[in-house]
């Protein structure tokens, strides 16, 4: 696919400090794209993205990747606070959770991967390193969201994917204590979520295993570690090395 990129500069960067090794895929969250290229481009908003791919796969450039682009806010990855300054950020054009979520068109997600293979044509982004905003700031973010297609974007040869069958065990949820859940959390540490193992499921550990299903589980996300989420985050671990 080729890309046809539509300038639109946004005023909201800064200067970078590290050179991009990540990338960040966000849902807009607004009613439409006009809307959201708007706000993207907005100097009182203080937010941007460095590109933004509308439903029909048009691709909007907002911000020099080599610039930081402001998506990603308070955020946390294998122990960097602050990702703005390591990652490019992708926002892609959906109502989300508050206007009505609903898929991402075909067009839409063949324009994503066309663009993420192309900027890793540029930087040395490893494939665990490709991430949703819910990834770095699950304790305020859900995008892009349980009905955004990662196993697609993996098979295309971007980002990690791994199928596994349930384990056995109890089912693992805010309140529970004991070595399952410290085991859980040295897990989703590992992994790069700020999850510190303390052995206590609490509030926050819900919220990180919530961010790991939207992304990797899918068929739930209610931050509850059944089965089927702790063999599939031992099976992503192996798969991301």
């Amino acid at each position: 696919m080729t890309l046809d990129f539509i300038d639109a500069p946004s005023p909201n960067f800064d200067a970078r400090t590290k050179v991009p090794d990540m990338l960040v895929l966000h849902y807009t969250g607004m009613k439409s794209g006009p809307e959201a290229l708007a706000r993207l481009c907005d100097p009182e908003a203080r937010v941007s993205s460095h590109y933004m791919v509308e439903e029909d796969g048009r691709v909007f450039r907002l911000v020099a990747e080599e610039r930081r682009a402001w998506h990603a806010g308070r955020s946390f990855w294998k122990g960097e606070e602050g990702v703005n300054h390591a990652s490019i950020g992708i926002e892609i054009v959906n109502p989300g959770h508050e206007f009505g979520y609903r898929p991402f068109p075909g067009a839409q997600i063949a324009a994503v991967i066309a663009l993420v293979a192309d900027i890793r044509t540029r930087w040395e982004i490893e494939d665990s390193r490709i991430l949703g905003h819910s990834d770095v700031a699950p304790a305020r973010k859900q995008d892009p969201g349980e009905l955004f297609p990662w196993q697609r974007l993996a098979e295309a040869g971007h980002g990690v994917w791994a199928e596994a069958d349930p384990a056995p065990g109890e089912l693992l949820a805010e309140g529970a204590e004991g070595v399952g859940v410290f085991a859980l959390q040295a897990g989703l540490t590992r992994l790069g979520y700020d999850c510190a193992p303390t052995g206590k499921f609490d509030q926050t550990t819900r919220e990180v295993v919530t961010a790991f299903q939207r992304h990797w589980v899918q068929s739930r996300f209610d931050g509850i570690a059944d089965g089927l989420t702790r063999a599939r985050l031992m099976a992503v671990l192996r798969a991301a090395g």
